[in-house]
């Protein structure tokens, strides 16, 4: 087992566009997409004597995940094409292991463009979990 060490490098890649299409987004942050379990069912009945119970769900959510990004802006053109268009989305981490999941880029704001500084935009990706013909699909990880 190896431990991230570094956070340079993790990139996003949007399929959304098609194979062979490169964004004109450079990231600078990444922060993949979490996992939770939704918390709890109350399972306290009127037998119990000291204690309220509680069992998990059974169904997880991929939390969300976002990014700030360098960008060309002739990314607006394809923002245009790619945003709210669910497809695989691949997180590749330092270590060149993969998470891909369906989902799509919900957002894009670009910050402030201020003198002496790069412009940057963020970005917020919402996690799927289902292709576009509505089939539940789990996220994939690679080593």
């Amino acid at each position: 087992m190896a431990y991230l060490t570094d956070g340079h490098q993790t990139l996003i890649t949007f399929d959304a566009l098609g194979s062979g299409v490169t964004l004109l987004l450079k990231e600078t942050t990444v922060t993949p997409p979490g996992i939770d379990s939704g918390g709890e069912n109350d399972t306290t009945t009127m037998r119990n004597e000291t204690w309220r119970t509680k069992q998990p769900k059974h169904l997880k959510t991929l939390t969300d995940g976002s990014c700030t990004f360098q960008y060309d802006p002739g990314i607006y053109d394809q923002i245009l094409d790619i945003i709210g268009v669910n497809g695989l989305v691949t997180v590749t981490f330092p270590d060149e292991s993969t998470l891909e999941f369906y989902g799509w880029l919900n957002n894009f704001t670009p910050g402030e463009n201020v003198e002496g500084t790069m412009p940057t935009a963020t970005g917020t990706i919402i996690c799927s979990n289902q292709t576009d013909a509505g089939v539940e699909t789990a996220p994939v990880y690679a080593a």
